[in-house]
Formats: structure tokens, C-alpha cells, sequence
């Protein structure tokens, strides 16, 4: 079961291409200037299981990817670690936002690092009001990073993802 705020089914601005975006309720980060305050309150959303909103991903056929918001989805790891599993055995592309860094992940709890591996692509670090930018591609502020999971994982080290499609360049 996770504690949800809200589902875009055909969201364009948190990833490439047509994906659907999951906003899990509850943050500890409460980052000054965040768009999505509301979702700041621990245990005020909707509860859904999590096979249900596997359901919801496959009724869009034109769905390719989902993404994973906020909230702070790490805040709800086990339960999108088993969403995440999910959906990449059905071909899916998986990437979460965090407010975390991917080093804080690394040294975080199990089910913290268990998310980490289930995803494909992680846009880490806190919103800063002061680094703020139309400019990056799928991120709001300069200090975040889109991250290659498998690659970050495999060199213990943040790796930037080199993809175009992250990047903006299509």
C-alpha cells in the first residue's frame, strides 16, 4: 500500500516522452520554494495498492516510462521498490526524483537501497530556491543531478546519464 497525493497518466514534463507520474504524500525535506508543498504531510493521502496502480501505467497504452514523485518517494521505499519491480518485468522505464542525494541513498536504509536498484534513472538532490532554472531539462533546480542507476551502482559513484532523451536533446 502506498500513500499517495495524486497520478498524471500522460505527463510530459517528468521524463521523456509519455509517461505516468506517481506523487507519493509525505517529505521531510520541506525545500523552500517546492511546488508541491501539499504533499509534505505524512499519512493524508489516498492509500493504493500497489498492484493497482500497475493497472492504472498499463491502461495507457502509449505509457513508456513512469516516474515517481513527490513527496519524497524514498520516504515510502519499500512499497515503491516493489512498484518499481514491477513494472520493469512489464518493460517499463523507471525513474524516481528524491530529495536525497544519491550518496545519502547509498548509505540509507534497506528498503532505501532497494529502490535505488529497482529504478533506472534518479533525479537527486533538494530543490534550491537560488539554483532554480526553466532551463534544465526535467529538473528545477541546477544542483540536481539525472543520474544512470545501473552505472552509478556498478561504479559506486553518481554517474550522469548520458542519454538524450534526459537531456533534452531529441
Amino acid at each position: 500500500m502506498l500513500d499517495l497525493s495524486g497520478i498524471v497518466g500522460d505527463s510530459i514534463v517528468d521524463g521523456p516522452g509519455i509517461r505516468t507520474t506517481i506523487f507519493c504524500q509525505g517529505c521531510p525535506h520541506h525545500c523552500p520554494g517546492c511546488h508541491n508543498p501539499e504533499t509534505w504531510d505524512f499519512g493524508c493521502g489516498t492509500d493504493v495498492p500497489v498492484e493497482d496502480l500497475v493497472d492504472v501505467v498499463r491502461s495507457n497504452p502509449l505509457c513508456r516510462g513512469v516516474t515517481f514523485s513527490g513527496g519524497e518517494p524514498f520516504a515510502q521505499a519499500a512499497g515503491f521498490a516493489k512498484l518499481a519491480q514491477l513494472l520493469k518485468e512489464r518493460g517499463y522505464e523507471v525513474a524516481s526524483y528524491s530529495g536525497y542525494t544519491f550518496e545519502e541513498l547509498l548509505n540509507g536504509s534497506e528498503d532505501q537501497k532497494k529502490l535505488l536498484a529497482s529504478i533506472d534513472i534518479l533525479i537527486d538532490g533538494p530543490f534550491l530556491l537560488a539554483q532554480k532554472s526553466l532551463e534544465v531539462p526535467f529538473r528545477g533546480s541546477r544542483n540536481q543531478r539525472i543520474l544512470d542507476v545501473k552505472k552509478s551502482l556498478a561504479e559506486s559513484r553518481a554517474v550522469p546519464t548520458t542519454s538524450k532523451r534526459w537531456l533534452g536533446e531529441y
